[in-house]
């Protein structure tokens, strides 16, 4: 079976600063701030939720099938894909604009400062969701606007049970749509900030959310998770990594392990374990798709 994930492709810069960001800002003085970090380090890595996600979740031995827009720069990232042995039907492109980019700078406390373009993702709404034999799972990730909203009703549509996660997308929505959003999820994902942030705009605390799909996660980092159903909280504690080298991508390595899980009827306080763990091993390598799986998943 096939898990449908929507969200965005993306190129990564990614940028090392020595320091901390915190002696280099001084707070009495943002409103006008003037600031340069020297980054002895930087690479560019594939990235987006959706190709992360789908990353993760094909090292697992599971089926992704991203929907997402690409640019006219795209082509390396298609290639990439198929390499892997992941299907790009559903991937669109854009001719007349770069496919999305984020500028990530990290310091050494891994503290992150991102820069975003979206560029062919405010397109990812051109892709539509339709009902298909195989899809027993997907997920609602950080895309266009319009794409998170039609694609979330699409799959409501379509009978497809999904994970809702907001992302960084999340303040891009007021009070009803995320309500909305909630309603027509099966389970809902977010960090400890989107979720207060979360419950902020809906009026609903974690436990009302809780009642209202068949689960919700907070992950919490090194802290591991939070898995709340029917009201009730259980933590799930966190897999210490074997170095702390690079944390980007590490909740779309969480969440490819949620899908393999869900796809395969776990309970989800199991699919939340294997969560932690892929999040611990992706931490140890540097960049979102450049670490391998050590374990058996079973």
């Amino acid at each position: 079976m096939a898990a449908l994930i929507c969200g965005s492709l993306a190129f990564d810069t990614i940028m090392t600063f020595e320091g901390q960001f915190a002696e280099q800002i001084l707070p009495q003085q943002l409103h006008i701030l003037n600031v340069s970090f020297l980054v002895p380090s930087l690479r560019r890595d594939f990235g987006g939720c959706a190709g992360n996600i789908a990353y993760s979740l094909r090292l697992l031995g599971g089926d992704p099938r991203p929907m997402a827009m690409l640019g006219s720069d795209g082509a390396d990232y298609m290639a990439r894909l198929a390499q892997l042995g992941i299907d790009t039907g559903l991937i669109g492109q854009v001719d007349d604009t770069y496919t999305a980019q984020a500028m990530i700078m990290t310091d050494r406390d891994n503290n992150q400062i991102t820069a975003f373009h979206p560029g062919a993702m405010m397109q990812a709404h051109r892709n539509r969701v339709a009902a298909h034999a195989d899809l027993r799972v997907g997920i609602i990730a950080p895309d266009g606007r319009d794409a998170m909203l039609q694609h979330a009703a699409q799959m409501a549509e379509a009978g497809i049970p999904f994970v809702f996660d907001p992302g960084q997308g999340l303040p891009m929505f007021q009070g009803e749509e995320l309500r909305r959003f909630i309603e027509q999820a099966s389970w809902v994902a977010v960090n400890d900030y989107e979720g207060k942030m979360l419950c902020e705009r809906t009026g609903w605390t974690l436990a009302e959310i809780s009642h209202k799909v068949r689960g919700l996660v907070v992950t919490l980092g090194a802290e591991g998770c939070e898995v709340w159903e029917r009201g009730e909280r259980v933590v799930v504690p966190p897999v210490e990594p074997a170095q702390v080298v690079d944390p980007t991508g590490c909740g779309d390595a969480w969440r490819g392990a949620l899908l393999f899980g869900l796809e395969r009827g776990w309970p989800l306080v199991r699919c939340a374990a294997l969560g932690n763990r892929m999040g611990a091993l992706k931490i140890a390598q540097r960049g979102p798709q450049n670490y391998v799986l050590d374990f058996d998943p079973a």
